[in-house]
């Protein structure tokens, strides 16, 4: 028999605790800036220097950063089953802890693309600079996913939903549409777990516990119940 397919999907409660904010923290602001000013087409549209400037910003915190227990937690679960990893997270952390399989479903932090073709895109490590353009001639944007764009990536992640064995939500507060959507594509009968040190309010479901801890607790707690 092959592996059960067990599929995680995290937000920013995982990459938290390793010391990385989010706008979920404090009223829609991320160190200091709103929203609207820093994460939206308009914004890009208005001041693309002072988004540039943010996204360098958080590209040297996540550098900074290192992968917590969570993140290595999940990563040791290769070893008895098929997991893929669907992230809201635009850090590299679950890959720095170890798993192999991970899907990004808002853009990475160390990629950047063509502000006009959403296909070109190019590896980054130091800053990106206005001027910095693409093999189009296009001034090159971070590759993340906006507020107010959409989220192509969710179609390829619905499939993978539907075909879990286990299902677990770490560290995600599901209220960011499309990604909270997809836990309704779960089968019924598949035991579901979600992991937040404030557990957000779901419709009841069929075979959810609710394991109610910091991301680091909850998926050790979890690695004990799934070895039952």
């Amino acid at each position: 028999m092959g592996k059960k397919k067990l599929v995680v999907l995290t937000g920013a409660g995982i990459s938290a605790e390793s010391g990385l904010r989010t706008f979920r923290d404090s009223d829609g602001l991320w160190e200091g800036y709103n929203v609207t000013d820093v994460a939206t087409p308009r914004a890009w549209r208005k001041d693309p220097q002072l988004v540039l400037d943010f996204y360098n910003e958080r590209r040297k915190n996540v550098a900074d950063a290192k992968p917590n227990a969570a993140h290595i937690g999940l990563a040791e679960l290769e070893k008895d089953f098929d997991v893929t990893i669907i992230t809201q997270n635009i850090d590299d952390l679950h890959e720095r802890g170890g798993s192999s399989n991970v899907m990004h479903l808002h853009g990475e932090i160390f990629k950047m693309r063509s502000e006009k073709n959403e296909s070109l895109i190019y590896e980054i490590r130091g800053d990106m600079k206005l001027g910095d353009v693409a093999e189009d001639g296009a001034q090159l944007r971070p590759n993340i996913v906006w507020f107010e764009e959409p989220v192509p990536m969710i179609e390829l992640a619905v499939p993978v939903v539907y075909s879990a064995d286990i299902f677990v939500v770490v560290g995600t507060s599901l209220v960011v549409y499309p990604a909270a959507g997809l836990i309704n594509y779960v089968e019924q009968e598949v035991p579901k777990f979600i992991i937040d040190k404030k557990i957000p309010y779901t419709s009841p479901m069929p075979n959810l516990t609710l394991i109610e801890k910091p991301a680091t607790a909850g998926v050790e707690d979890l690695k004990r119940l799934l070895r039952q």
